[in-house]
Formats: C-alpha cells, sequence, structure tokens
C-alpha cells in the first residue's frame, strides 16, 4: 500500500471510530423544555396523545443522558412507527391460534397429551373466565402474556410445560425483547416504579418506549449511518458490524459466508465443532499468528463493543484492506430471514432496516432548520 493510501486508509478508520451514534452532545445541549418541545414537533402530526408520547420519550432520552438531538428522536420515532404505528400493545393477527400452536408444540416436547392439556386449559383463571377463553379471547400480546404469566403458577403442568419462562417474548410499541429490557434494568436503574413486574411495564408506553430506546440508542457503536443501528435493533447489537467483518473475513479466506453477524453460537461449548465463521478464521490462524482457542476467544466478544479492539478484527480487516487496495466497509446490512410466528411474508433484516430508515429521513425533513441532525 502506497502513502497515499495508507494515510486514507488511517483516515478512514478514524473517522469510523470516531462517528459513533448516539452523537456527542453539542455545547448548546436543548434545555428540557426545549428538548421535550422539539421531541414533540417531529412526533406525526396525527398522534393522538403527542403530549404524552413526547414526555415518555424524552424522560427516556433524559434518564439514560442521550443526547436529545433530531437524529437520535427521529430514530426512535421511525423504529415505533415500523413497529406498531403507535400502538402502545398493538393487535397481533391470529394471535389465539398462535397460541395454540405454541402450547400444543410444548405438550408435545414435555410429553403431555394435548388432550389433557386442553381439558385443563378449561378450568377458571383468577379473573373468572377459563384459561382457554382467555387465550381465545386475546388479541394483543400483553393479554397473553399475563394469560400465562397466570396459568404458570396455578396450573400443576405449568411449570413444566414453559419452564417457568413466559412464552411471550416481546411487547409494547417499539416490540423489544422482554428478556433483553430485564437484562438492561440490572445494568441501568429503571427510572419509574414497577407495580407489578418488569415484564408488564415493557407493554406500558413509559416502559415500552424506554426499553425500546435503550435497545436502539444506549450502546456505543462504530457506525456512521443511523440505518445500522435500525439493523442492529432487529438482529442483535454489532450485527452490521459483524456481517463486514465476516465479509472481509470471507475475502481473505476464499471461503463464501453468510453475513448473518453471528459470528459464534450463544451456547457454544468449549469442545463444540467451529461453525462457519470460525472455521474461516481458523484458515487463517497461520497467516494471523493467533491461536485456535484465540480465535475462539476473541469470537465470543462479537456482541461486545471491544470485538474492534481484538487481534482478530484489526488483522482480518488490515490484511484484507491491503488486499483489496482500498479499505473495507466497517457495517453491512446482515443477510437474515425474519422468522416469527407473528410474520406471515418472506421478510428480511435488510427490508425492516430500509423501512425504519425511510421513515426516518421522512421525520428529519420535520426538523427545524438551524438544529444540528
Amino acid at each position: 500500500m502506497g502513502p497515499l493510501r495508507a494515510v486514507g486508509a488511517a483516515l478512514v478508520l478514524a473517522l469510523a471510530a470516531c462517528s459513533s451514534t448516539p452523537e456527542a452532545p453539542a455545547p448548546d445541549a436543548l434545555s428540557p423544555t426545549a428538548a421535550r418541545t422539539l421531541v414533540e414537533r417531529l412526533l406525526p402530526d396525527t398522534l393522538v396523545d403527542r403530549r404524552g408520547w413526547a414526555t415518555d420519550i424524552h424522560v427516556s432520552f433524559a434518564a439514560m443522558e442521550l443526547p436529545v438531538t433530531p437524529s437520535n428522536i427521529c430514530a426512535a420515532i421511525a423504529v415505533t412507527e415500523q413497529e406498531s404505528g403507535f400502538e402502545v400493545d398493538p393487535e397481533v393477527p391470529n394471535l389465539a391460534a398462535i397460541a395454540w400452536r405454541e402450547i400444543d408444540g410444548r405438550a408435545a416436547a414435555a410429553h403431555l397429551p394435548k388432550r389433557v392439556v386442553r381439558t385443563a386449559l378449561k378450568l377458571t383463571a383468577p379473573d373468572g373466565r377459563s384459561y382457554a377463553a382467555r387465550i381465545d379471547a386475546a388479541t394483543t400480546e400483553r393479554d397473553l402474556s399475563e394469560t400465562f404469566e397466570d396459568l404458570i403458577g396455578a396450573l400443576p403442568f405449568g411449570n413444566s410445560l414453559f419452564a417457568g419462562r413466559n412464552p411471550v417474548r416481546t411487547g409494547g410499541p417499539m416490540q423489544v425483547s422482554i428478556a433483553w429490557s430485564e437484562a438492561q434494568a440490572e445494568r441501568r436503574p429503571y427510572p419509574y416504579p414497577i407495580d407489578h413486574s418488569l415484564r408488564r411495564e415493557v407493554f406500558t408506553r413509559r416502559g415500552g418506549l424506554y426499553f425500546g430506546i435503550a435497545h436502539l440508542l444506549d450502546y456505543p457503536a462504530p457506525y456512521d449511518a443511523m440505518i445500522h443501528r435500525f439493523a442492529d435493533f432487529n438482529a442483535g447489537h454489532y450485527a452490521s458490524r459483524n456481517a463486514a467483518f465476516q465479509r472481509a473475513l470471507s475475502l481473505l479466506s476464499g471461503i463464501p459466508l453468510t453475513l448473518d453477524g453471528d459470528l459464534l453460537r450463544p451456547d457454544l461449548g468449549d469442545d463444540d465443532p467451529p461453525g462457519e465463521t470460525e472455521a474461516a478464521a481458523r484458515v487463517l490462524a497461520r497467516r494471523l499468528d493467533l491461536s485456535v482457542a484465540t480465535i475462539r476467544r476473541q469470537l465470543r466478544r462479537g456482541r461486545d463493543a471491544d470485538f474492534e479492539g481484538t487481534a482478530l478484527y484489526e488483522q482480518v480487516f488490515a490484511r484484507a484492506d491491503k488486499a483489496e487496495g482500498a479499505p473495507l466497509p466497517r457495517a453491512l446490512l446482515p443477510r437474515i430471514l425474519l422468522k416469527s410466528p407473528k410474520i406471515s411474508r418472506k421478510l428480511t433484516t435488510d427490508w425492516f432496516a430500509r423501512r425504519v430508515d425511510a421513515r426516518y429521513q421522512r421525520c428529519l425533513e420535520r426538523a427545524p432548520g438551524g438544529v444540528p441532525h
């Protein structure tokens, strides 16, 4: 690589490192009143109770000390529009049928006769209806989640059927993961009193927005475009960065890889055989002067910010940049087919990120002049 090209590559990497969002607070940061006013201004004109939505969004930003900028606000607005259309607890088509398939599948896995389970679900729940009637009447994830909460603790086979874990996994206006929200509350204090459980807070407007915004913005990421955070929101933190690493690894090793951002299975044991990304990295072990154990250990950091500081990441990109004669992108939209009982069409993370990004760009057009994006 010539000296000018080397300087150019270094400059690109330096800019990428400095372009992480959420953005650094501006010297003339908005006052709380001005910040709430800006949030309300950027919300859709047709939204009912815009002031209430604006307050809950602003509280989320304030509690996490996130910069209140049009870019960050519009990112939260765009995801909420895409996920629920600003419905606090959106209805899910055919939810009862989805629930019954889940119950029947878990009964089969637990070796419980379907007839026995269905009969037991005719017992009366605390609200006076049978569990079966509550399932049939459920139209939102909150309805179903509360039904499962009651029956897990009340029915003799509840814990064995659901392993003590409510099968409703997402909720609220941003459709955020409940398990992730519970983990986030351990890392950072939740700013509201909890009336019943943190799970139920996710189904409220304030809780759903707080945890959704946290998942979207409250982590350092080396992206110069918000669309990669949208992909991460759907696929998991750093999926876009990791997909770019997989592309560099594929170019360097010559091995085709699925650019899905998953470097290692979360449940991979120490003695388990490598997946395709790890196998490709092992091909380069001698060239990179890294042991097989080091490669696996560093790939395990693929869901953390500090993966970018590992020898594996740095050497793969340095060698791939040199081989290509130009710096490779450090973020790519992951190629993932979305799978969920709620999804009836063939959708991908790429589709999700681009749809949200289009909403984000339209929101930015509503930003007042003179306010930095």
